[in-house]
């Protein structure tokens, strides 16, 4: 035993470290896999890889998407990064001495701090993974020299054309595995790029052929870490052409690189995952796959006071029919704390469009998908909106343009399957076709609770809309709970005395809600209500 571990003991280190990364994203974080995801449609075609490889970088954008369509299933995607930072791990523990060989683990560390980023793709990690394997086979078969010298001016251009400016890490290495002869690759690297800046990629900023291209999702903007891990890797090999290991101090040594570790580590998880973006994140995952109990469950102990929060704990309590009941004993943001105002970002929205949707309000809902894919700054699209596009449009009998996208769908990995069978209603004949849509669960529902005509509407107005919503058809229930919920939001007191038999007369109810029973106290007492929990809101709003 004491042989194997003296034998094993690195390999021992790496999978310990590789279970620790699947259990981190499988069951800590699947919600973030989830998101990277939804932000990305990778397609199985010809076109879509000569598109991506046809800018710097884009062969690891590409690798780096079709690592992450599988993050659908998101205990695939762990196991899937797992691998990758137990590579990343290996690759550069090769180029390390045995003396330092636990500083190995070090741009793993950095690297999981940096992806607490939303906006840090993968292609950024393949990007590495492969630029450190490259360094360690070149140093392999004995590159040196003046044959190594010219092999790297063939080499270098190439590099940064497949993998984007992470060629500057291959540089940095080859420099610190070398000495400073070689640092003409760091001249020669940036030489490159102001050739590709001129004769090639002309509409791009210089700032972004030289240090982002496609590693992040938000243009121009380039995070401290992002550069932090190549020079930091750079100076721990260059380090280790110098460092020897006396047997005397030989677990001294592993002290102090395991110190380090742990340090790195605490700063990369207090500072790298901030827990109110990833409480969001969480309730968006469980969003999309329903999961309302879950969502009303822990709104109870996780307290996010913004906008999204709110919109999506009260799509929640409408899904259980639970909105009249709780609406306030959670936070509310205000009057736009069921269904906020579009923005312009690829996230805020993303409750409120469902709401939407399951209001019956579908060309809303299409338009907000619609705009979410659109503020994907990267240009990505989305396959999660896509469908939901496609759903509208099914909803609306508009077939000919949902074949288009379900077209693009089809190319697809995981959306295949849902767009295979989308394809045979719209290309059944005409009678078949709207049989097939009336009679599905979901869609055949929203037909018979949407709108008929088309017509332009006010955001700020949208508690009218909830109301015509449901006078169009009292088996809405969801458009009665937001009618009186917006009411309430805004303290229209006339319209909530007006209208509240509506939820004794078609509600459904076997008594007056709880809620409702509180805020109409609350009005009748003008606020004079010890204990209320619309009194309490009522109160908030007032100091604003």
């Amino acid at each position: 035993m004491a042989m194997l571990l003296t034998r094993y003991w690195k390999w021992g280190l790496t999978i310990l470290m590789g279970i620790g990364v699947f259990l981190f994203w499988g069951i800590g974080y699947p919600h973030a896999l989830s998101y990277q995801e939804q932000y990305q449609l990778f397609l199985w075609t010809t076109d879509y890889f000569w598109e991506r490889v046809s800018v710097a970088g884009g062969f690891a954008d590409w690798l780096g998407e079709c690592i992450t369509q599988f993050y659908y299933y998101p205990w695939v995607g762990a196991v899937l990064l797992a691998l990758l930072y137990m590579l990343l791990q290996r690759l550069f523990a090769s180029l390390m001495p045995s003396a330092i060989y636990l500083l190995s683990f070090v741009p793993v560390v950095l690297l999981w701090w940096h992806m607490g980023n939303v906006s840090v793709l993968l292609s950024y990690a393949v990007a590495m993974v492969l630029v450190v394997g490259l360094v360690g086979l070149v140093g392999s078969v004995g590159l040196v020299g003046k044959v190594g010298m010219l092999g790297d001016v063939l080499v270098i251009p190439v590099i940064y054309w497949l993998l984007g400016p992470v060629v500057w890490l291959y540089a940095m290495l080859r420099v610190a595995l070398n000495g400073w002869k070689w640092s003409w690759e760091l001249l020669y690297v940036g030489a490159v790029m102001v050739f590709i800046s001129a004769m090639i990629l002309v509409q791009w900023p210089m700032t972004m052929i030289t240090l982002s291209m496609t590693y992040f999702r938000v243009p121009m903007e380039i995070p401290v870490l992002q550069w932090l891990i190549p020079v930091a890797m750079a100076v721990m090999v260059g380090i280790g052409r110098y460092c020897r290991e006396s047997r005397f101090g030989r677990w001294m040594w592993y002290c102090w690189q395991v110190v380090l570790i742990i340090v790195i580590g605490w700063f990369a998880y207090q500072k790298g995952y901030y827990k109110d973006v990833y409480e969001l994140i969480w309730q968006d995952y469980q969003i999309r796959h329903e999961q309302w109990d879950k969502i009303i469950q822990r709104a109870k102990d996780h307290v996010v006071r913004t906008t999204f929060w709110s919109n999506s704990v009260n799509l929640a309590l409408s899904q259980k029919r639970q909105l009249a009941e709780q609406m306030f004993d959670f936070y509310q943001s205000g009057d736009d704390a069921l269904i906020m105002p579009r923005m312009r970002d690829l996230t805020s929205n993303l409750p409120s469009a469902e709401a939407y949707y399951r209001l019956g309000l579908v060309n809303s809902a299409q338009r907000y998908m619609f705009d979410i894919q659109e503020s994907i700054l990267n240009g990505k699209k989305s396959g999660r909106c896509t469908k939901r596009i496609v759903e509208c449009m099914l909803v609306n009998g508009h077939y000919k343009s949902a074949l288009k996208y379900i077209d693009l769908l089809k190319k697809s990995l995981y959306y295949r399957g849902w767009a295979e069978e989308a394809e045979r209603v719209v290309t059944a004949d005409a009678k078949t076709r709207e049989q097939r849509v009336n009679a599905h669960p979901q869609l055949g529902r929203l037909r018979q609770i949407r709108f008929k005509n088309d017509f332009l509407y006010s955001h700020a107005e949208k508690d009218k809309i909830f109301g015509l919503l449901f006078m169009d058809n009292h088996d809405n229930k969801m458009a009665l709970d937001y009618f009186i919920g917006e009411m309430l939001l805004r303290g229209n007191v006339q319209g909530v005395m007006q209208y509240m038999s509506w939820a004794q007369q078609y509600g459904g109810y076997s008594y007056m809600p709880v809620g409702y029973q509180d805020a109409v106290q609350c009005i009748q007492k003008h606020g004079d209500l010890p204990g209320s929990m619309y009194g309490a809101y009522v109160r908030r709003m007032m100091k604003r």
